[in-house]
């Protein structure tokens, strides 16, 4: 999948890519740029638990494990051959470790067919429109895949000045900029949002 996006309020052109074999080289260096994202956590932490027995390399080789076999997916934001950031997507058996967990499935009915787990930007790329486009690209592809319900697990800023880290399940104003609506509350300024995919037509 190769779509092109503006990037939400910006004029600057993206080009979003899927996560695999090819882009790999791409999203790596802008991870190893990046402290391995998080500190090292090289988007693993909504594939299984990670923690302090859990090295930056480990997480970078199983990383890239999991993009050869194909049970990882991210839609990869490129201007030109640079990858700016990502949002990562998959379904809930490819993604079990997610925010606040216990809450969550405390009042959970029915899994969605996919979840929209994590956001990453690069460094000095932040509030250009990249996890606006990557958005948009992970739901281009969940719409090619045959639709469905989408989740996200974003941050309610509330006018709160948060940290970035505390945004990397992804800002609500741009889940609710593609239609997803708040489901249920999951911790103190974090919800569930919800958004039904139709199939692709033909």
């Amino acid at each position: 999948m190769s779509s092109n996006a503006t990037g939400g309020t910006t004029a600057r052109p993206f080009t979003v890519r899927l996560l695999d074999t090819d882009t790999w080289p791409a999203f790596a260096r802008l991870a190893e740029a990046n402290n391995g994202v998080w500190g090292g956590c090289w988007c693993m932490g909504f594939h299984v638990k990670v923690g302090k027995e859990r090295t930056s390399r480990q997480n970078r080789a199983e990383k890239e494990q999991r993009v050869r076999e194909g049970r990882t997916r991210s839609a990869l934001v490129f201007e030109g051959d640079d990858c700016l950031g990502w949002c990562q997507f998959g379904s809930p058996t490819e993604l079990p470790e997610i925010k606040s967990k216990r809450t969550y499935e405390k009042d959970l009915v029915v899994l969605p067919d996919w979840r929209i787990t994590c956001f990453f930007t690069g460094k000095g790329l932040r509030k250009q429109g990249v996890a606006h486009a990557a958005l948009g690209g992970a739901l281009a592809e969940i719409t090619r895949k045959g639709g469905g319900t989408v989740e996200g697990y974003p941050e309610e800023t509330d006018d709160r000045s948060v940290p970035g880290s505390f945004l990397h399940t992804g800002p609500m104003a741009v889940f609710e900029d593609y239609g997803f609506t708040r489901t249920r509350p999951i911790s103190p300024h974090r919800w569930v949002v919800s958004l039904t995919i139709a199939p692709a037509r033909g």
